[in-house]
């Protein structure tokens, strides 16, 4: 089926529930990113790769829970994860990156054609899943604006390696109100399974942060008066490895672009 080309207005979408959101990016009437939509649901990012290198990447993500929270894993050669829901992995994300060799090869609002028997695919849940439990609790995050994605850093943190798969944690950074802060660490700790509670709050150099107007993903944001930087761990981390492994295929969601799944949030609290 050609995918259609109608865009909803973002606004009007925060009032769609998961379903129907996903039937909207599967058809290709909504290509945006997903922050803030599906209030209450897990949203995923998806990792997929040959089965001949999932048993290390498995390994990976145990030896490193943070960045990589997992939530869910494919058998081999299937696009379906029915844990998470109602969902096809190939077509439910609103955007895909393609990576050869390591290198960013392209994207595509649909992995249909690149789909092999031997792929294996992997869900950790992100931290965008926390944001409408945030504003639940008066705390209000800045939007950076529509369209555009939270800015992202590589830091000087090192994951623990396994096999060919390792480098360096990759953190996401949201503006918070000081006097929000604290709050803050209590209620994302209660998310185990969407990064939890930040790694950092502040100076962002302490982490390898040299210049927060030049995110490595994602778009820069300006810190108003009372704002502070805070840091989470993000499963770009994940990307990471994958890049540095370099193998002859991989696929992620694009950053900002997650899977929304049937999964209750509030059910996966720690």
């Amino acid at each position: 089926m050609p995918r259609q080309t109608i865009s909803p207005i973002y606004e009007d979408l925060r009032r769609v529930d998961a379903n129907k959101l996903r039937r909207l990016v599967r058809t290709g009437v909504y290509e945006g990113h997903t922050g803030g939509l599906a209030r209450g649901k897990l949203q995923v990012n998806v990792v997929i790769l040959p089965r001949s290198f999932a048993s290390d990447f498995h390994q990976f993500c145990v030896r490193n829970p943070k960045p990589c929270p997992l939530v869910g894993l494919s058998r081999a050669g299937s696009p379906l994860i029915p844990a998470l829901g109602d969902i096809d992995i190939r077509t439910d994300a609103t955007q895909y990156n393609i990576y050869r060799f390591g290198e960013l090869t392209g994207q595509k609002t649909d992995i249909i054609d690149l789909w092999q028997d031997d792929f294996a695919a992997f869900a950790f849940g992100s931290s965008l899943t926390v944001e409408a439990a945030l504003a639940e609790k008066g705390v209000k995050l800045r939007r950076i604006g529509c369209g555009k994605a939270l800015p992202k850093f590589r830091t000087r943190v090192e994951t623990c390696r396994v096999g060919p798969f390792g480098g360096a944690m990759v953190v996401s950074m949201r503006a918070v109100r000081r006097c929000d802060v604290d709050k803050v660490r209590a209620l994302t700790a209660r998310f185990p399974h969407a990064h939890g509670s930040p790694i950092h709050v502040g100076e962002p150099s302490m982490i390898g942060i040299d210049d927060m107007m030049a995110p490595d993903w994602g778009d820069a944001l300006d810190l108003m008066d009372g704002e502070v930087p805070v840091f989470w761990v993000s499963s770009i981390t994940a990307q990471e490895a994958l890049s540095r492994a370099e193998l002859a295929i991989s696929i992620t969601v694009s950053p900002g672009h997650m899977l929304i799944t049937d999964v209750d949030a509030r059910a996966l609290h720690g």
